[in-house]
C-alpha cells in the first residue's frame, strides 16, 4: 500500500519569497566574507614579498568582498 504525504504550503506566499531572500543574501554573505579573507591574505602576502601588484589586488579583493557581504545593509539604505 502506497501512501502520499500531502504537500506543505505557506500560508503566505510572502513568507516563502522572504524565507528565499533570506537564503540567498546568506549565501551572498558568505561568499563576501570568503573574499574579505582571501583579501586579507594576499595583502599579508604582497607585504612578505614586497610585490605592488599582489597588494593591489589584495586592496581591490578586500573591498569587494567588503561591498558584497554588506550588498544586504547597503540596498536597504539606499531603498529606505
Amino acid at each position: 500500500m502506497t501512501t502520499f504525504a500531502p504537500p506543505v504550503f505557506a500560508d503566505d506566499p510572502l513568507t516563502a519569497i522572504n524565507g528565499l531572500s533570506s537564503f540567498i543574501f546568506s549565501a551572498i554573505k558568505a561568499i563576501g566574507m570568503i573574499l574579505l579573507g582571501f583579501g586579507i591574505v594576499q595583502i599579508g602576502l604582497s607585504l612578505k614579498s614586497h610585490d605592488a601588484q599582489q597588494r593591489a589586488n589584495g586592496f581591490l579583493t578586500f573591498f569587494g568582498g567588503i561591498v558584497i557581504a554588506f550588498a544586504k545593509d547597503i540596498l536597504d539604505l539606499i531603498i529606505a
